[in-house]
């Protein structure tokens, strides 16, 4: 039983312990709201059948009944206390861990995964369908088995007291159930389109929101409502089929149990004019025949329920079982030296991105990696730092394999300045500190100064604390790609890999940036993207990628003797700028 939970909800040993727990308590706690019943029903056998019949003699008096009752509520106290903790707290720690072990996950996937995925869909299965999970587990799926168990019991019970009003009871039991099979597939279906449609809702709208510049400048707001529009009314009406349909099998399923009912008061007329029951075991089996179909609907609601929850857990498991990148914490590489051998990758199949690349880019030296857009230099670049794990051939840092050494690890060495630049809502003084947490104020403030920040980071309301806002978007573009590298200026880590860092950045500032970088990058690795020539002019390495291949390698010099690919390209950005 913990095996099939733990797969069947992607859950850990001791959540799926922790469910079972929860729904054995629930099942003694139905099982103990019967027995104020039982004990109703014995004092009207002994008081009122004495009445009735003259067959029976009182055996307990009236106080008895009243310490049993008070005794029978304790007893149910003390139940609901525990069946509560079961059913909610450890419910709700289960899914504290479930989020968390979800994060881990995405902690150990490739970090170009996130490249490919949305963002907002992934941030709202963390916190959205974990939400609908830990209400789902703790107001439903517990009670969903009691029901069913309880059931179970109280039928097995009746059976033995008077198997054909029993038989009159159920029997219209599996008739319902089998209906509401017949809707299970539907159900599953119409929860999988609009469990989608929602998401695509979602995704148009934080589409919307991250390019409201582009849709005003372009005045397509009217367009971009209306499709808004369309969307959501295909959504609303996908919902209204689906609740319609449902409702229609789940009211389906409720009238062949109401059958029930008169079954009961027919079949129990009849034996009752047999002679075979007496009034008594009529009314008894009247009572219950009145009150044992709820929890059997409530059943049929919680299970659409969970055919709805199952939607989710297979969103969490697809994330749970994606491929993880792991290897060694342990990682002392004798050199920073980073040599391609004949590396071949692919971001899907088929398509080729890199073939046979091999190259050396050796500490101490800068090695620009140039070529048409396209080409393959930034992917190049980033499975250097194990963004992605290659197809084929061997990446080595310092002569080790790096698909042996865990990506946390192996990032410590890397300082990295992307051409998109992301900044938080916080001041700019932790900003910069991403590169180094633990860096005084002083430290930071000679990041941002060697970077050129300092001159615009005076200017600003409050100084080094300002606020920047949403990824920086209080400043200007020169301004953001500056902070980035005083970041990687502040982790001073042996290995800089710089994408189009000085992109964003006027000639002036380019210059002096790249002052500071030549005192950053002394004696270490050093990748550059580029394609404004002028960046990698003091390169010692340049490396030309074209169509997935080494195109040509060789100094700048050596290079543009060679009349190709390298030195028309700086012809052509020569004859643009004349």
């Amino acid at each position: 039983m913990l095996k099939y939970f733990q797969k069947k909800y992607a859950m850990s040993e001791k959540g799926a312990t922790d469910l079972l727990d929860s729904i054995i308590w629930t099942i003694v706690m139905n099982i103990s709201f019967m027995i104020p019943v039982v004990l109703g029903f014995k004092f009207l056998d002994e008081h009122m059948g004495f009445l009735l019949y003259s067959s029976s003699s009182r055996t307990s008096s009236i106080l008895y009944y009243v310490i049993m009752s008070t005794a029978f509520v304790l007893v149910m106290i003390v139940i609901a206390y525990f069946q509560y903790g079961s059913a909610f707290t450890k419910i709700y720690e289960e899914s504290a861990n479930q989020r968390i072990g979800l994060a881990e996950t995405l902690r150990k996937l490739p970090l170009a995964f996130f490249g490919k995925k949305d963002i907002a869909d992934l941030s709202s299965t963390i916190m959205e369908d974990a939400t609908q999970i830990e209400q789902l587990f703790s107001h439903t799926v517990p009670q969903l088995y009691a029901a069913a168990v309880t059931t179970v019991i109280m039928g097995v019970m009746m059976f033995f007291y008077n198997w054909q009003l029993s038989f009159a009871v159920f029997w219209v039991v599996p008739v319902a159930i089998f209906v509401f099979y017949l809707s299970s597939k539907f159900q599953n279906r119409t929860h999988v389109e609009l469990y989608r449609a929602k998401r695509g809702i979602s995704d148009e709208i934080q589409e919307g929101l991250d390019s409201a510049h582009e849709i005003k400048a372009y005045n397509r707001e009217e367009y971009y409502s209306n499709a808004i529009s369309s969307s959501l009314d295909n959504y609303e009406k996908s919902l209204i089929k689906g609740e319609l349909l449902l409702g229609a099998f789940i009211n389906l399923s409720y009238m062949f149990l109401k059958l029930g009912l008169p079954s009961v008061i027919l079949a129990g007329a009849y034996l009752l004019a047999a002679g075979s029951v007496n009034v008594f075991t009529y009314l008894v089996f009247l009572v219950v025949a009145a009150r044992i179909y709820d929890p059997i609907m409530a059943a049929f609601d919680n299970f659409a329920a969970l055919i709805y929850l199952n939607v989710r857990i297979e969103r969490m498991k697809e994330i749970d079982e994606m491929p993880r990148q792991g290897g060694t914490i342990e990682f002392s590489p004798n050199n920073y030296d980073i040599e391609f051998n004949k590396v071949d990758f692919s971001y899907q199949d088929g398509v080729q991105t890199l073939n046979n690349v091999s190259f050396t880019a050796k500490q101490g030296e800068v090695t620009a990696l140039v070529g048409p857009s396209g080409g393959g230099k930034t992917t190049a670049a980033k499975l250097s730092a194990r963004f992605w794990d290659i197809d084929k051939g061997l990446i080595t840092l310092g002569g080790e394999d790096i698909s042996l050494v865990d990506p946390e690890t192996l990032l410590h060495n890397f300082s990295i300045v992307f051409q998109d630049v992301t900044l938080f809502n916080s001041s700019v003084m932790d900003n910069i500190r991403l590169g180094k947490k633990d860096a005084s104020d002083d430290e930071v403030k000679t990041a941002a100064y060697l970077a050129q920040c300092d001159e615009f980071i005076k200017k600003l309301p409050q100084g080094y604390n300002t606020r920047i806002g949403e990824n920086g978007e209080k400043l200007s573009g020169g301004e953001r790609q500056r902070i980035s590298i005083a970041r990687a200026m502040l982790k001073d880590a042996p290995i800089i890999l710089l994408d189009e860092a000085t992109a964003s950045l006027d000639a002036e500032n380019e210059s002096k940036i790249q002052g500071a970088l030549s005192e950053l990058i002394k004696n270490k690795t050093v990748l550059i993207i580029a394609h404004r020539m002028r960046t990698v002019s003091g390169a010692d390495k340049i490396v030309v990628i074209k169509d997935g291949t080494i195109a040509e390698t060789g100094t700048p010099f050596e290079l543009k003797e060679q009349q190709g690919i390298f030195a028309s390209m700086l012809k052509t950005q020569y004859e643009a700028v004349m």
